[in-house]
């Protein structure tokens, strides 16, 4: 699903993000980043989702060369990731179902399709008796289902996570990555960077670890 060639990545002024990366990352697997800050897994996952372009080597994701892929064909391609961020980025002017929504629209599909994913996404993160409520009225860990749901209304083929329980206690910790193993059941190919070695250790899945951007470990933890 995911394979980096030599992949380095310089950005303006010198710095390597990363240095001469191979990688690759199987249809259906979950795997999980992890490093230091400065390490290299968010400019890793930005060069997955096409937010930057590497230096040197070659991306590919299910089979396609991203570094053939023209910018107006990027849209298309991102229909197909999924994304949650730490942060979550909803909207707060907007409700649930309109946050979850919201990449569907873009993507042209009709109110009624629109309506019947939505629910069925919120529903797989038990939100659904929330639809009208305000994301700003809900707990961190409801927002950051929220952030789940949108990511997976478009059912990708590849969901990345970065850092999505930074900001959650042990227990809500937990709960999402439960939702994202479910994913992972029905055939998603999940990337999670994380800090969290304890919480690395419990998923007991391939860890990649990054350090100066190179992958300095690839395994289970110990």
């Amino acid at each position: 699903m995911i394979r980096f060639d030599a992949v380095s990545k310089r950005y303006p002024g010198g710095q390597d993000a990363l240095a001469r990366v191979d990688l690759d990352v199987a249809k259906g697997e979950m795997v999980f980043l992890t490093g230091h800050s400065g390490a290299g897994k968010s400019t890793l996952m930005k060069l997955i989702m096409l937010m930057e372009r590497p230096t040197a080597g070659q991306v590919f994701v299910d089979n396609r060369n991203l570094n053939r892929l023209s910018s107006r064909h990027i849209p298309f391609f991102r229909r197909n990731v999924g994304v949650v961020f730490q942060n979550h980025q909803l909207l707060f002017d907007r409700s649930v179902f309109d946050n979850v929504a919201l990449p569907l629209q873009v993507a042209g599909y009709q109110a009624n399709e629109v309506g019947r994913r939505v629910r069925a996404a919120l529903d797989k993160v038990s939100l659904l008796h929330k639809e009208r409520h305000n994301p700003i009225t809900l707990s961190g860990g409801e927002q950051q289902r929220v952030g789940i749901a949108r990511a997976v209304v478009n059912k990708p083929a590849l969901l990345l996570a970065d850092e999505p329980t930074g900001n959650l206690d042990p227990e809500l910790s937990a709960d999402i990555m439960r939702l994202f193993r479910q994913f992972n059941e029905v055939g998603v190919t999940i990337m999670i960077a994380s800090h969290d070695i304890d919480l690395l250790r419990r998923m007991n899945k391939r860890v990649l670890g990054l350090d100066g951007g190179r992958i300095v470990h690839d395994g289970v933890l110990p």
